[in-house]
């Protein structure tokens, strides 16, 4: 064999060896593919049952909503009734308010009248009772003096 041959034999030998190198990791992605590919079909079988109890939890949640929507039309309805009777409640109140403000201005007027006719009725009797007094005092005091003389 002549230098050529044996060149070419190396070289054919070194091809063999990159194509053995390159081979190892060929194998070892196409094992990760297929672990791939086995953990995406686990994925997909899992996900369709989960996805059809989300679909059933959202109609339950929507259902409820519904629900709470008829409750809250009902609540708003009670509400606009209950602003009513308060509404009604506020003017009795008012009208309550006017009518204790005129019996107590027509109760008042008299008995404030009567208070100043005794208090009158009082200051006259005691001023009459003291000119009585007076008169006798002055009385008493002439005879003294007529009969001191």
């Amino acid at each position: 064999m002549d230098a050529g041959e044996i060149a070419g034999l190396i070289a054919a030998g070194a091809f063999l060896m990159l194509v053995i190198v390159l081979a190892i990791p060929l194998l070892k992605l196409g094992r990760t593919m297929d672990a791939a590919t086995r953990a995406i079909n686990e994925v997909t079988d899992r996900t369709g049952p989960l996805l059809g109890n989300v679909n059933e939890t959202v109609e339950n949640v929507n259902t409820a909503l519904g629900q709470v929507q008829v409750s809250l039309d009902g609540v708003n309805v009670q509400l606009a009734k209950v602003d009513t009777i308060t509404e009604h409640a506020a003017h009795v109140t008012a009208n309550v308010a006017n009518l204790s403000t005129v019996v107590a201005a027509a109760a008042a007027n008299p008995l404030v009248k009567a208070a100043s006719f005794g208090y009158g009725l009082r200051k006259a009797v005691a001023s009459r009772r003291r000119a009585d007094e007076d008169r006798e005092v002055r009385a008493t005091i002439k005879q003294r003096r007529k009969s001191g003389r």
